[in-house]
Order: C-alpha cells, then structure tokens, then sequence
C-alpha cells in the first residue's frame, strides 16, 4: 500500500498520479481564488463564513497531503527539511496560527498562504524548465545584477552633481537620487523626480539610452537558457 501510494503522489506520469496531481493544483487555485475574494470589501458574514470553510476544507487535504508525504517518503526528516517540504509546510501553517490567535500581528502568517503559488510550481512542466533555464544562466545574471548595480549607483551620482543645486530637495543625497536612478535606468519613468538643467537632461538621456540595454540584456540570457533546457527535454 505505502509503494503504491509513493507512486501516486511522487510521480505524475500514471493515472492515478496525474490525477492526484491535478487535484493538488485544482485546490490551489481554488485557495488563491477565496484569499482574493476574501480581501473584497463590505462582504456579507455569510459570504466570509462560506469562505473561511472552503479554506478550512482545503487546509484540511494539504494538510493530509502533507502528511502523506511524509509517511511515503524514504526519509521523513530529508523531506519535512526540504525546499518544498518547507513550502508544504508554510501553505498550512497560516490558518492554524490565525486560528489560535486573535493578536493582529499573527495575521501577517496569512501572507505565506501565497507559498501556496510556489507549490503549485511543482506540478508545473514549464516551471521547472524556467527553474533549470535559471540555473544554467545563474553566472551571467549575477554578472549582469553586479553590473546593474554599479551603473545604478554610477547613475545616482551623476543626477546628485547634475541636480543637487537645482533641485536641492528632489536630490539632497546619492541616497535620494537612488529612486531617479531606478526609475530612469529600468525606462520605467514616473516623472516624479525629473532633471531641470542642461547637463541633467543630457546626462538622463544617456542613462535612458543605458537603460534599454539593462531591459533587454537579462531577457536575452534567459531566452537562450530556456532554449537550451527545452532541447535538453527532447533529448530526454
């Protein structure tokens, strides 16, 4: 009985284990579905009632989800420790503690119930492709974040002498600065914080054509470590 349930729950390529693991994703869905319905104003008691007993249900088959796991795993503890027996854990964990409790800041746990989305990936073919796409592009995009970075602090301080005398509030600091910069570099642009001068403009103009690299340079490494993880399935 305990070989075939491990088949069930631990491989999705049956049946029995497709099933079992559609279902899983199902009652994901369908808890996400009632945490965002349940942030709705002016509910009625009757609405959050039946709310609370749909999460009450679902909490109740991840939580015998949980300890299925456990029960066929070949190392109980190896799998409790692990990343995603800790991501079990904390999908469940939440409504004991806000169900113990009354104190607001217990109600904080409620956020972990959006593990809940981690947990759904591991059901997810794609996901696990982006997961091995990451790993295998993992050199280059803490080269690229390292050098982000430093042009995002290059930029802060150039905006901080361009703008400092103009605009002594906007950019009283490098550290004020830091907000133009991320905004500027990532071409996202509020216009909140804006350059008046000529030199300011000039240099904004440069940091924006920048920018465009900083944009696209990390989705070109990860397209082409998707790519690669892709060929790898086939080949499989």
């Amino acid at each position: 009985m305990r070989d075939k349930l491990k088949a069930i729950v631990e491989q999705s390529g049956t049946p029995a284990g497709f099933a079992f693991a559609m279902s899983v994703q199902a009652l994901i869905v369908l808890s996400l579905v009632t945490f965002s319905i349940e942030t709705l104003p002016n509910l009625s008691p009757a609405t959050r009632r039946i709310l609370w007993w749909v999460e009450a249900a679902t909490v109740g088959l991840f939580t015998l989800e949980f300890l299925l796991r456990l029960w066929v795993a070949d190392r109980p503890s190896q799998y409790a420790f692990s990343f995603f027996g800790m991501v079990d854990l904390a999908a469940i964990l939440p409504f004991y503690l806000a169900s113990g409790f009354d104190l607001r800041a217990i109600r904080s746990f409620r956020l972990l119930r959006l593990f809940r989305l981690i947990k759904l990936a591991r059901y997810s073919k794609a996901v696990r492709r982006f997961h091995r796409a990451l790993i295998l592009a993992r050199e280059e995009l803490v080269l690229f974040f390292c050098v982000a970075s430093i042009l995002l602090y290059l930029s802060a301080v150039g905006i901080y002498f361009f703008e400092n005398e103009a605009q002594p509030k906007a950019f009283a600091s490098v550290f004020h600065s830091l907000w133009w910069a991320v905004c500027t570099l990532t071409t996202v642009g509020y216009g909140d914080v804006y350059p008046i001068t000529v030199g300011g403009r000039i240099f904004t103009f440069a940091v924006l054509a920048v920018g465009l690299g900083v944009v696209a340079v990390p989705a070109g490494i990860v397209a082409s470590a998707l790519s690669a993880a892709r060929d790898t399935d086939r080949k499989v």
